[in-house]
This record gives structure tokens, sequence and C-alpha cells, in this order.
């Protein structure tokens, strides 16, 4: 006998004591070292609660607890970790065999029993057992390392993300912070307006690639204290397409998702913004959010351009471009929730 099978919990469960004897007695003979008996149905769950059995031997008529209910009570107990159930009984009319099978009883036998019989159906119940229990181990083995792969994978994701907007944040920033914030804000944003917890994680993650596209931008042009000409913004603004086609094409979501917002979250309510001039709810949702977060956040910031505002200039601001160059509807709800977006701030100050 395997050590897996010899080894294994095997539990019986009979009201008469000489049938429990004889079925141990059986049993050791077998070569099972791992057996518990109990001449009370109860017991008998308590049991399999504390120490799950891989096969029971079960009565079917006992007093308090027939086996059809016992095998009932078992499945509400231990759930997909239930052992098989040999029915072992003189109970050998169609209607208890049905009634025990229904429940779920995995094979029956009927006494009296030829030993032999007795410790085949034992063993092949036992085998087909363990060998599902190794299948769920290996399976909840393979599910960890996707779980752990996956985490590695998602953490890598998010490190080339920061470094990439980092690459260019700092090109007119003193630091890059000002790309976390965005994400952070962004997807603060998301889960105000109702939208679905993944995507408003998606959003998170693509808002710091709004900017991507200055990496395009000559430093004459990207760095100037002050303010540009017309030829000078024309080349300033073409970063939204820079950042839409940098990103595009990847076939990826979440960089689909970040081209959308790059292409997008200069376009203004009216219809003034750039670079295709989207108004209202043609400008995708993505980048209506991460406008106000962008607008915010730039305004409160250093550039080499301008000083920072302070807060209650931003907020008058805000709430004067509603409907013009930002969408209303979000805008006060950013306005409303000032305290989390400022919380943000704090944490990821430059």
């Amino acid at each position: 006998m395997e050590d897996e099978q010899r080894l294994a919990h095997i539990l019986v469960v009979d009201d008469m004591p000489a049938n429990v004897e004889l079925l141990l007695g059986m049993l050791d003979m077998a070569g099972f070292e791992n057996v518990s008996s109990t001449m009370d149905p109860f017991e008998g769950l308590a049991i399999a609660e504390r120490n799950v059995p891989d096969l029971v031997l079960l009565d079917y008529r006992m007093p308090g607890l027939d086996g059809p209910g016992f095998i009932g009570r078992l499945k509400a107990i231990l759930g997909s970790e239930t052992p098989p159930v040999l029915m072992v009984t003189a109970q050998n009319d169609e209607a208890s065999r049905r009634r025990a099978l229904d429940a779920g009883a995995r094979d029956y036998v009927t006494k009296p029993y030829a030993f032999w019989e007795l410790e085949a159906r034992s063993r092949n119940l036992l085998e087909l057992h363990l060998l599902n229990k190794a299948q769920r181990r290996q399976t909840e083995v393979l599910e960890r390392l996707v779980r752990e792969r996956t985490a590695e994978l998602e953490r890598t994701r998010a490190e080339i993300i920061t470094r990439l907007c980092s690459a260019g944040e700092f090109r007119d920033e003193d630091t890059g912070q000002h790309v976390t914030r965005i994400g952070r804000m962004s997807g603060v944003m998301a889960e105000l307006a109702g939208l679905p917890p993944a995507l408003c994680a998606k959003i998170a993650a693509a808002a710091p690639l709004h900017d991507i596209g200055k990496i395009g931008i000559p430093d004459r042009v990207l760095l100037k204290p002050g303010r540009l000409d017309e030829d000078e913004w024309v080349i300033m603004k073409s970063h939204a397409r820079i950042g839409e086609q940098l990103l595009a094409g990847s076939g990826l979501a979440l960089l689909d998702l970040a081209s959308e917002i790059a292409g997008t979250h200069h376009e203004k309510w009216d219809g003034s913004g750039y670079p295709l001039g989207l108004a209202g709810e043609d400008i995708p949702l993505s980048g209506r959010i991460v406008a106000i977060c962008d607008v915010f956040d730039a305004l409160l910031s250093a550039r080499p351009y301008k000083q920072p505002w302070k807060m209650e200039d931003v907020l008058a601001h805000l709430d004067q471009i509603a409907g013009s160059h930002l969408d209303p509807t979000l805008t006060r709800l950013f306005i409303d929730n000032i305290d989390r977006m400022l919380s943000i701030r704090a944490e990821l100050m430059d």
C-alpha cells in the first residue's frame, strides 16, 4: 500500500459498537493507520470539521441523524473539501440506495459484505479522492504562482510608467511627483464619477502619461521662462499629438487608454481646445477627468514661466472655467471633494 493511502484519514460512523469494532479491525488488517470512529453521528460531524477525513464509512440508520442527513450536513460544513462517503448498511431496498446516492454517497455496500470487497471499494474511493486532492493542491500552487507573477508584472509596469513619465516631466519640473499626483487624483475622480473599479484603476495608471509627448518638444520652447509666441505655441500644443501617437498601436488596453488621455486632456468643454477641437461629451471621459486634475495641480505648482497660485485663487479659477474649459459636472464633483485632492498633494509634495 502506498504511504498516502496508508496514512489517509478514514472516519467510521456507526451507532452499533459491534459494527464499529468489525470495521476498525478490517481496516487495521488492510494496513490503514489513521482511522477515527464514533457511534454518534453528530460527534462524527465534529470530528470531520476538526480533521477533514479522506473517506467516511457510514451507516444508514442511526438515531438522531441518518446517513443521508449526515452527508447533507457534512457537505454544508466542508463544502468542496467533502470526502467520498461509502455507505455500509443492511438497508438493501432500492429507495434507501437511491436516497443515499442522491444525497451524495459515492458507493453503497450492503451487509453482509466480503472483506475484500469493502477493502477494494475503500481503496478505489481513496485513490480517486487523493488524486483530486493532489490536483487541487497543484492548481492552488499554479494559481498562487500566477498571482505572484501578475503582481510582479504589475509592479514592473508601474515602475516603467513612472520612469517614462519622469523622463518627460523632469524636463520642465523640479520633480516628477506631478505625474504621480495626476494619476492618484484622476483615479479618485473616476471613482467619484461612479466608474467601475477596474476602469478607475486603469485611469489612475494611465493618467501619469498624459504629458509624455513633451519629450518631443524642444527645450527652447518647453523651458522658455516667458510667454510663448504664436509659432512656439503651435510647437508646444503638438505634445498632445506626439503623446497620443507615441502610446497608440500597442494593442494593450492600458496604453490605448493612456494614448486617449494624452490626445484629449487639452480639449475644452466649449470646443476651443486642441488638438481636435472636441466639445462637451465628445471629449472622452478619461480626458475630461485628467484635464481637471492637471489644471488644478499645474496652477498650484511652480513652472519656469510662473509661480504657484494660492489655493483660494485656484478654486475660484476652476469654478470660473467650469462649462467653458472644463466639464462643469466633473468640476463641481472635484471641488466638492477638494479635501481628498489636497490630501493626495500633501502626501506627494515635490
